[in-house]
């Protein structure tokens, strides 16, 4: 996802007065802009730093989501729709069936010695920001339980 669409759909947004998509999608551009400038990157902001923050803030909702009382309905409610908003934008993750054949292909020398930490640290940087951190560490057990 690039800025320029994020800003695009955040003006439709307030030509259409969908007040709580704007909302949306301008909490994620804040979060971008926030990152770029604490990185240094306040004019180039490259498509893998907003997916970045674009995941993070999925995350971060999710965690909102879960985390909300039953009684508090539209609050819990304001929460799934900022979610399903932000996911529209979000990267498409890797499943457990592409992790496991990029890590028996890629990394098959790292995953014979059977060490999950050394397997996690060498395989990390491969799939960051392209596959669910939880996915590669299950996929990572299997392997070696």
């Amino acid at each position: 996802m690039n800025m320029d669409q994020l800003q695009k759909d955040m003006i439709a947004a307030m030509k259409a007065h969908d007040k709580d998509r704007k909302d949306a999608i301008s909490s994620v551009i804040q979060a971008v802009k926030k990152v770029a400038i604490d990185e240094g990157h306040r004019d180039d902001i490259g498509e893998d730093l907003v997916n970045r923050v674009i995941q993070k803030e999925l995350k971060s909702v999710k965690e909102q989501i879960d985390s909300c009382p039953a009684e508090r309905a539209e609050l819990k409610a304001e929460y799934q729709f900022r979610y399903d908003v932000i996911s529209e934008y979000a990267p498409k993750l890797m499943s457990a069936e592409e992790v496991e054949a990029i890590l028996k292909e890629k990394f098959s020398d790292v995953l014979a010695t059977g060490n999950k930490g050394q397997i996690m640290k060498a395989v990390m940087p491969e799939f960051k920001g392209k596959a669910d951190g939880k996915v590669i560490n299950e996929v990572v057990a299997k392997i070696c339980g």
